[in-house]
């Protein structure tokens, strides 16, 4: 599946739009998992206990969008856009990943 951030593909054109898709994936942060990364995960400011874990959520979140787009039979995703969100609250210190794009046959 190509995807794209842009609202066109260099060189080809779209035939047929065939709707939004999108795809979300969650983090649920553990506050002991939270602790500990700041004391022994730290390297050079970068936590990378998280950014795996936002890793693992944005990839889910993509392939969810890539089955809907299939779905459609498309072949091409258009403006793709990643969104983090924090739910706070109720949800504690859970973090959403949302991917939205136009779905296209080209």
């Amino acid at each position: 599946m190509l995807m794209v951030t842009t609202p066109s593909i260099e060189g080809k054109d779209v035939k047929q739009y065939l709707g939004i898709v999108t795809g979300e994936g969650l983090i649920g942060a553990n506050v002991y998992k939270d602790i500990f990364s700041g004391v022994r995960d730290v390297v050079g400011g970068r936590t990378s206990t998280y950014e795996d874990q936002l890793k693992k959520a944005r990839e889910l979140a993509m392939q969810s969008m890539i089955e809907k787009a299939e779905d459609l039979e498309a072949n091409a995703i258009l403006n793709v856009r990643v969104k983090y969100s924090n739910l706070g609250g109720t949800m504690g210190n859970t973090i959403l990943v949302s991917i939205t794009g136009t779905a296209v046959k080209y």
